[in-house]
């Protein structure tokens, strides 16, 4: 690994906290330099030797600084991401990128015009199931692919305390910006971008301003129909992953277990970080030329976020083509709004 990246966070709350500081430490790509923190310092609790300045502002003034991390709301992004990039600063960019596919080629654009890299943060694709659904698409066991389901379900009957994810006024509020682009990536990593597609919001939780459900259906060459739906009144978890082909069927339930493990305090480098615990497995039908089932249980592949941040120190170091790309960004964005 060649010279770490000096980095600072935009902030530290669960996102720095959970899915940022623990790479930026434990990654030796990376060197966490430094976090915005307004009120409570509770980055250095963990990260003594971590600067806590007050102000973005501040952040982006340390010339030592290579790389920001934008993870502040999703209305924010836009205003901070060209402000780091008129810093000279790289930038890596929590999702939704934005809330319009605007602001997202302008941002691109200055990026470009700068000589600087603006990378978008779609840790979902090294989740564990669907490293694992990838695999057996990717594989062509399922023979030519038929349905292909990915849900992402909560119960969270309360609004959240945090008004601006609960009100209509601030652009990006409710769940099709903030699951949706975790759901919509995976699908563009596999599909590329559909001829065309369907979408339904609904709002059900009692004073909601903002869509608490959605669904999406897309339509690919071949008769591919694919289908992603995330709620945050689902009592009965249903799986995040079912696959039919002409074949077989492939189901798996999401069981990803590292956002809880990094939750729990558990670093990357453990080597129990990842992996599924037993009983988790995803279920693989195919079926004979006497159509009798073969059923067949696959353990997930270990679930790995350090991957975008190795993939992200070698697009900065070595030039090397970020798997997220501008394409990718602009076709979610086009979703999103729709």
């Amino acid at each position: 690994m060649s010279t770490p990246i000096v980095t600072g966070l935009m902030a530290y709350g669960m996102s720095g906290r959970i899915f940022q500081a623990p790479f930026l430490t434990t990654n030796p790509g990376f060197k966490f330099k430094a976090v915005v923190e307004r009120h409570e310092k509770k980055a250095g609790l963990r990260y003594p030797d971590v600067i806590s300045y007050n102000s973005v502002d501040e952040l982006l003034a340390d010339e030592e600084i290579e790389l920001v991390i934008v993870n502040t709301p999703g209305n924010t992004h836009f205003e901070l991401t060209m402000k780091a990039l008129n810093a000279g600063k790289h930038v890596l960019l929590e999702k939704p990128a934005a809330t319009n596919g605007a602001d997202v080629k302008t941002m691109y654009d200055l990026a470009k015009k700068l000589n600087l890299h603006l990378l978008v943060y779609q840790n979902r694709r090294w989740d564990s199931g669907f490293l694992q659904a990838k695999e057996v698409i990717e594989s062509g066991r399922l023979g030519q692919l038929i349905e292909v389901y990915f849900r992402m379900d909560r119960y969270k009957r309360a609004l959240s305390p945090k008004i601006f994810k609960e009100t209509a006024a601030t652009p990006g509020a409710g769940l099709v910006y903030d699951l949706g682009p975790h759901l919509i990536d995976n699908v563009i990593c596999l599909f590329g971008k559909p001829l065309s597609f369907t979408k339904t919001t609904g709002i059900y939780r009692e004073g909601s301003e903002v869509p608490d459900y959605f669904t999406y259906h897309f339509i690919y060459p071949n008769q591919l129909n694919v289908f992603v739906t995330a709620s945050l009144l689902i009592a009965e978890v249903l799986p995040g992953f079912a696959v039919h082909g002409t074949l077989g069927s492939y189901v798996k339930d999401r069981c990803d277990v590292q956002e809880a493990q990094l939750d729990g305090g558990m670093l990357p480098t453990d080597p129990a970080y990842g992996i599924e615990p037993e009983g988790s497995e995803g279920k693989l039908v195919l079926m004979d030329l006497n159509n009798k089932p073969n059923v067949e249980r696959i353990k997930a592949p270990k679930g790995h976020y350090n991957g975008l941040f190795d993939a992200v120190h070698h697009t900065i170091r070595q030039n090397a083509l970020y798997p997220i790309t501008e394409e990718h960004i602009a076709w979610q964005l086009e979703l999103l709004e729709a």
